[in-house]
């Protein structure tokens, strides 16, 4: 099993139409890699909030994802109001979860 640190050395990789989805434990096994307040949303996508004290922080935060998500070419759904922050992921190519989304939150949480 890879730690949250081996997944911010991973880089994000296409995924075919061939790809299919990861479920069940293969899904558990990557989340328990993460720090804990990601959500797994029906086996489909990724969410977590930021929290942060102003929307200048806040702001400063998004377009760090921002920097790492085109590093990664591999792009979350971004929610941005005053003091938060809140963070969608999953694989539109294969609509559901792939180690893409794994590493990129790892990488986002690298960021906060």
């Amino acid at each position: 099993m890879k730690r949250k640190t081996e997944l911010t050395r991973e880089h994000c990789k296409p995924c075919s139409g061939k790809t299919s989805p990861l479920t069940g434990d293969a899904l558990k096994e990557l989340h328990v890699q993460l720090d804990g307040t990601w959500q797994i949303i029906n086996e489909h996508h990724l969410e977590k909030e930021y929290t942060f004290d102003n929307f200048r922080d806040a702001l400063a935060f998004t377009n760090r994802v921002g920097e790492v998500a085109e590093k990664e070419n591999h792009h979350p759904d971004i929610y941005l109001t005053y003091g938060k922050v809140g963070l969608r992921l999953w694989t539109h190519s294969i609509n559901g979860l792939s180690e893409n989304d794994f590493i990129l939150a790892a990488k986002v949480d690298q960021r906060q």
